[in-house]
This record gives C-alpha cells, structure tokens and sequence, in this order.
C-alpha cells in the first residue's frame, strides 16, 4: 500500500465548519484507467466471440484486453519474482496466458478483467484516504496572528510558531497552535478533537488545541506546543501510521499464494519435462501441461472467497451500510471487542431540550416561558439556542421579535421580547443567589447530565432548561447484540465528561466507561484491548475518532454526521446512521466467511480430483474446462446466496444462528 499521506497539496480556502475535501479524480489513477480500458476492450470482444465473428475482429481486442489488464500485475509479479517470492497476481497472469494457449482465450482475458478491476479499487480506496489526511492538514490555518513582546501584531506562518509565542485569536478564525489562553474569554468549537457538539467556554487557564474554531470573544493563547507535535498533527501522523499497516489483499490468498504458487508451477514444470525427458511427443505433453495449468489454477479458489463476500456487501449495502472492500467484510466477522463512541455514535449528535423546570412564571406556564426564552435566542448561532427554537419551533409557538439583543461569550443572550427583559444563558453567570431555588434545579439536571440553562424574566429566575444529546432509540438494543455477538460488553470512549458518559452508559448498559479521552487516548485503550488478544470494532463519527478507526481491527463511522476523515478512515460506513446495523453487519459477515469455507472445500476438491485425473490418467481437454469452469460456477452460486434479503433478515441477532 502507497503511504496515507505524501506531501500536502496545494493550500484551499478554509472553511469553518468542515474538513476541506480535496479528492484525486479516479481516472488520474493509473490502475483505475487500465482496469477501464480491459474491460472495455472485453465487453466490445465479447459479442464478436460468442456470434463466432470473423478471429481478426476480435482477436486483436482480446490481446489488447490482456495487455492493458495484465502488464501492471504482471510487472510487479515479475518484480516480485526478482526478490524470491511469487505472487498470486504473476500465477493468474501466466494461468490466462495457459488458458490462451490451448484456445481458452476469453476465459483467460475475463480473468485479466476481474484482476485489474480488483487492483483498480484498492487504488481508489488507498488514495481516497489520502485525500482525506490531506484535507486535515487544513483545519489548522496556514497563518496566525503573533504578538510581539512590544504589542504590536504581525501576521506569520502557522507552523513557524515556537513555545512561549503569544498569538492573538479572534472570533471566527481557527486556532493556529496548542497552548493555553492568558487572557480573553470565548466559547471554542473543538468537535475536531473532544467530538462533542457543545462549544466549550474558554478562560484564562484554560487549554484550546490547533485547528478549533473560536465561536467569539478574542483569546489571547501562549503556544505550549510546537506546531508539528499538535494534537491535529498527530492524529494525521496516527492514522497515517495505522492505515499502512492494513493489509491490501485478500487475507486468505496471502496466506497461501506462496505455496501454492510456488507448488503449481513446479508441478506444470515437471508434468512437461519429464516425459519430454522420457521420449514423449512434444504436442500431448504440452497439451497435458497446460490442462494441469487450467484445472490446477486457481480461478475457483479465487472465486470461492469472493462471491459470499462481496455478496455480503451488496445486502449490506441495500440496507445502508457501506463496506468498503471484501477484505473488511471478512475482518468484521472476526472481532470480538468493540469500542463505542458516544458523541454522534450512541446519541445523535445534536443537542435538544430535554427539561423544562418552571420557577417564577405566574401567567405564562411552559408554552410561554419556552416562547419568550427562543425569540430571545432565535439571533444566536450557538447550539444550545438553536436547541431552544427549535424546541419552540416544534411545539408551534409563534417566535416574537427580539430587540436589543446581546450575546455575552460564556454567559448567553439578552433581548426585550414583548417588553420583558429576558435573560438566557450560564446559571453559574446569571444567578446571584445559590441558594436560590433555581441552584438545586440546575444541580439536578447536571447530575443527569444534561447542560442547564437559566431563563430570567425582569431580573428573576423563572425556569431552568435542560439540553442534552439524544441517545438513540436502538443504542441499547444495539449494544446488547453487540455484547451477544462478541461475548463481551463493549466499551464506551468519548471526549466527554465522566459524569455525562457515566449517565448515558447506565442507560445503554455499558459498565466499562472511558471518558474526558482525546484522539490518542481512544487510540491507547484499542491498543489496551488489542493487547489482550482482542480483535477490536470502533465505531465512531468524528475527526477525533479517526485514529482508533484507522487503529482498530475494524473501524465503522456513522455516515450521516460523520466527518470527511472518519468517513474515509473507517473500514465501513453506516450511511444512515441506524445502529441496529452494526451487529447485524457483523453477523452477516460471519455467515459469509463460512459459506467462503464450504466455496474452499467445493474449490479444493475440484482442483484434487481433476489434478489427480490428469496426472495418473488421461482427462480430455473439454472434460478438464468443462470441470474447472464449473467449479468456478458451482461456488459463484454458492456465494451469492447471500444477497438475497432473507439473508440479511436471518443475520440479525435476534433472528436466531439458522445459517444462510
């Protein structure tokens, strides 16, 4: 596999809200244009050969097909044979070229085909996630704006900041570098590193990381880490360092393809010179060697593991998840540990109200206290205040014009709203008294774990709000399966505070609870996991998840809210975001890898007993095709049982363990 990440492309305007998308056209991809050209030259040869058309129609496009499909796998089968070690892509090469010399030319040319498209997505996979370390680079901004010890500002590269530089971060512009703010107060969008969806206020003390976006209020930061040691720069080194330790190829053809390369070849070698050695006639011991080639040669094996699996992928994804290759499809069939974000994962990702505690409203009852608390949130751009209207919103309430509005970093919003003063914001800002009445509310809902919000009407508490990420509806249904499947309760990982993650895991049922983690730490307890002989699922959807992602044995990101690099990272992507998919993906996939062991068995016996049959006897020429192309076949059929629906519906958890 080429390295993840090369030398960052060109600079593009950085936009706020996502990883800027910077994607290699498919076609400028050498494999990608050659598997094309095979297999057009095949489809256009195809209708000439089976109409019996005149050779030179559509010899020359065969050849053709052959050369453009068969010289990169060829090439570097070669290069590998130069460094001692034969490769499955040289043996199917020389086995269409056997095929060709005994007039099998388009099964050996369809054989080319499937090879070259095969190499042809590996190609596109490996540089989509290129692509998408690339973009990341973006998040940190390429300039920063450095007070000097005189105070006069200058604007200087990003990655030119030293520790103890003081640089001066105003709303809306990203952070140029970690470190810690000295002065200033704002509320910071860290999603790309923490995941979570709520802006974390920030003060005098506290630590704001490169490449997080700065809501409002200017922040003075004294930089505490050199640009290339950021968190961001990590996480790029991370998944950079993961992702080229994934294997390319089928995991089972890797195992075997030396000895059974080495082992055919010797035995086509040694069916045509000993008996030439003998004093057999030239012709017939040719003809014997390359039936020996044709039915010893593996087309059958291959398609014995890839029909169950790519069929399994084709359900899968009618039923919206993407599995990005059938080496994944045989990977998730192996875990037995699984690693859960919260943030998006296990919750939606949006935050919404949740509480409505009345306190001092007489007249206006809950309607009316929602009411008057969005009109005067309705200006603001924060999540929390777009969580308040469209609670209102939801509810029907008319939203009334907000005049006079103001919005205080760390502390909320006021407005005149139908000539009342109303106040929306930060308890801990806007309430004076703690031993109000309001303190215990607010207390109770953040024991909850819920962000408590404080209303005030002219001046005096009236009701407390509480906000909160909705956790799915399947999220406990989904975790039990999971726990099923692998025999074990899976783990929750998350950026968010202990008391929050504590709460949500007791609904779901998870007692192994990993909170307050940033991208490496999710990346250490995989590697804990992992160190303990586990196979490890992570399932997430930020930025900050892509590392344990691209770590894990497999990784699945939620595809509606995910970000552009979790979405290229993970080794599949629930496009709509339904939990309950995972587990049965997973059951799936191990249906698939049994019925790839039966398609082995099928494949293997063929290949014996033809074999044998020509080495000790006579076997026909057409007996011997007829028997490897019907292997080929028997388990291509086999292997497509798997994409009907009752398949998937079998694969649930709760369907119980019929086989397919």
């Amino acid at each position: 596999m080429p390295p993840v990440l090369e030398r960052p492309s060109p600079p593009v305007a950085d936009t706020p809200s996502a990883v800027p998308r910077r994607r290699t056209r498919i076609l400028a991809l050498p494999e990608a244009r050659q598997a094309l050209a095979a297999l057009v030259l095949f489809l256009a040869a195809l209708p000439l050969h089976l109409l019996d058309a005149p050779v030179w129609l559509w010899g020359p496009l065969l050849a053709a097909t052959y050369v453009t499909g068969g010289w990169e796998p060829g090439r570097e089968g070669l290069k590998a044979l130069r460094e001692k070690s034969l490769d499955v892509d040289l043996l199917m090469v020389v086995a269409a070229l056997g095929a060709a010399a005994i007039g099998q030319v388009l099964d050996g040319a369809l054989l080319v085909v499937i090879f070259a498209t095969s190499g042809a997505l590996e190609a596109v996979a490996t540089a989509r996630t290129a692509d998408s370390v690339r973009g990341l680079l973006d998040l940190a901004p390429e300039t920063a704006t450095r007070i000097a010890d005189d105070g006069t500002e200058e604007s200087v590269p990003a990655d030119s900041l030293a520790v103890g530089d003081v640089v001066l971060v105003r709303p809306g512009e990203r952070i140029g570098a970690d470190g810690r703010v000295l002065d200033g107060a704002g509320e910071v969008d860290q999603a790309t590193i923490t995941g979570e969806p709520l802006p974390a206020a920030k003060q005098p003390g506290d630590e704001v990381f490169a490449g997080t976006l700065n809501g409002s209020g200017a922040l003075r930061v004294r930089v505490e880490r050199d640009p290339s040691d950021s968190v961001i720069a990590r996480i790029v080194a991370m998944v950079e360092e993961a992702a080229r330790t994934k294997a390319p190829t089928q995991l089972f053809i890797e195992k075997v393809e030396q000895r059974y390369s080495l082992g055919m070849v010797a035995a086509t070698l040694l069916i045509f010179v000993i008996p030439l050695l003998m004093g057999s006639a030239l012709e017939p011991t040719l003809l014997r060697a390359m039936t020996f080639m044709i039915v010893a040669s593996p087309c059958a094996v291959v398609l014995a593991t890839m029909p169950p699996l790519l069929s399994a992928m084709a359900n899968a994804g009618r039923h919206g998840v993407l599995v990005k290759s059938a080496v994944v499809m045989e990977r998730l069939g192996q875990i037995d540990a699984v690693a859960l974000d919260k943030t998006g994962t296990l919750t939606e990702g949006a935050p919404r109200l949740t509480d409505l505690r009345l306190l001092d409203a007489p007249g206006l009852g809950e309607s009316g206290l929602l009411r008057l608390a969005a009109s005067a949130e309705h200006p603001s751009e924060h999540p929390l205040a777009r969580a308040v209207v469209e609670a209102a919103q939801a509810r029907g309430l008319d939203l009334a014009p907000a005049v006079g509005f103001s919005s205080a970093p760390g502390t909320g919003v006021t407005a005149t709203v139908d000539g009342r003063a109303v106040a929306v914001g930060s308890p801990a800002r806007l309430l004076d008294d703690p031993a109000h009445p309001a303190a215990a509310l607010v207390d109770e809902l953040e024991e909850e774990g819920r962000a408590a919000v404080l209303v005030v009407l002219d001046g005096r508490p009236a009701g407390v709000l509480g906000i909160a990420d909705r956790l799915r509806p399947e999220a406990a249904a989904a975790t039990r399966a999971l726990a099923e499947l692998t025999r074990r309760a899976p783990v929750l990982v998350t950026g968010d505070n202990p008391r929050a993650a504590a709460r949500l895991a007791a609904e779901v049922g998870i007692t192994d609870v990993r909170a307050g983690l940033l991208p490496q730490d999710k990346v250490a307890v995989v590697r804990e996991l992992q160190g303990g002989g586990a196979k490890v699922l992570v399932v997430g959807d930020g930025v900050n998840d892509a590392p344990a992602l691209a770590a894990a044995h497999t990784g699945i990101a939620m595809g509606r809210a995910g970000s552009d690099l979790a979405l290229e990272t993970a080794d599949a992507v629930v496009v709509r975001d339904e939990l309950a998919t995972v587990a049965t993906v997973v059951n799936l996939s191990r249906r698939a890898r049994r019925l790839v062991i039966q398609n082995l068995v099928i494949a293997g016996t063929f290949i014996a007993v033809l074999a044998a049959w020509d080495l000790v006897g006579t076997l026909p020429l057409p007996l011997g095709v007829a028997g490897h192309e019907g292997s080929t076949v028997l388990v291509g059929l086999n292997g497509l049982r798997l994409l009907a629906d009752g398949a998937w519906r079998r694969a649930r958890p709760s369907a119980g363990p019929d086989a397919p």
